[in-house]
């Protein structure tokens, strides 16, 4: 079967040259944007229950925009003024220009991985003797405190900001030839939005391994899966698969 239809379980990218825009363009598809899950802020007074006190750390773990946004919330709520000698260790480079939202970039101690929270290793390894915080959600991946249990530095996790399904009941009579997932809670928001959902002919496709077998798990089939050595990328994936079925 063709396909002319796409829906992308994240928010719209604000970028004008997105990849997708561009896909979508080139093959004559039509690919519509609905995120599957949304992120909501946890208030201070669970954080409280955390038995969090921010002025007891001395560095802060930031893997996400999301984790800047919130840290900054919750301190904001608890009227702690973050100290200007507080260490900055951010996951990205777009992680840590994020941060200018909230401080003097130039003024504040900041370091910055490549790209994954294995980057940040040498550098948090480095600053042994800090007191590190690491705001995050409640569906934090396993690898992240092996990693810092296995450095034996001082720090905590805190849950500043939880995943949540969102309200899919728009999407109930609407059919799509593409489904495409990127986490395991897209999988899981789809099959709580609609239980009785059977795949029948609609195409799924899967970024990463977690999400090919949360999708497996629930009985689908993944026809499109990415990354791979040829389709490091969800749209290089998308278009190869195009390119296939469409010219049939």
């Amino acid at each position: 079967m063709k396909v002319k239809t796409i829906l992308v379980s994240q928010p719209e990218p604000k970028v004008e040259n997105s990849p997708y825009f561009e896909l979508e363009e080139r093959q004559r598809v039509k690919i519509d944007f609905v995120p599957f899950i949304h992120v909501e802020g946890v208030e201070s007074k669970e954080v409280r229950n955390q038995k969090i006190d921010l002025s007891n750390f001395t560095a802060i773990i930031l893997t996400s925009r999301n984790a800047v946004d919130h840290f900054f919330r919750i301190a904001e709520e608890m009227r702690f003024k973050v100290p200007d000698s507080l260490k900055y260790f951010c996951q990205s480079e777009a992680v840590a220009y994020y941060l200018q939202k909230y401080v003097v970039y130039r003024k504040r101690k900041i370091y910055v991985g490549k790209r994954t929270f294995d980057d940040l290793s040498p550098l948090i390894k480095k600053y042994k003797g800090e007191k590190f915080l690491l705001p995050s959600s409640d569906q934090l991946k396993p690898a992240v405190p092996k990693m810092l249990d296995d450095l034996k530095v001082n720090w905590k996790q805190a849950v500043f900001y939880k995943t949540v399904v969102s309200d899919l009941s728009d999407l109930r009579d609407v059919f799509y030839d593409v489904l495409v997932f990127f986490s395991p809670s897209g999988i899981k928001s789809l099959f709580e939005n609609f239980p009785d959902f059977q795949q029948n002919k609609t195409r799924i496709a899967v970024f990463g391994n977690s999400t090919i077998k949360a999708a497996e798990s629930h009985g689908l089939v993944c026809n499109i899966q990415a990354p791979t050595p040829e389709t490091p990328s969800m749209t290089m994936a998308l278009k190869k698969y195009i390119d296939q079925v469409n010219k049939k």
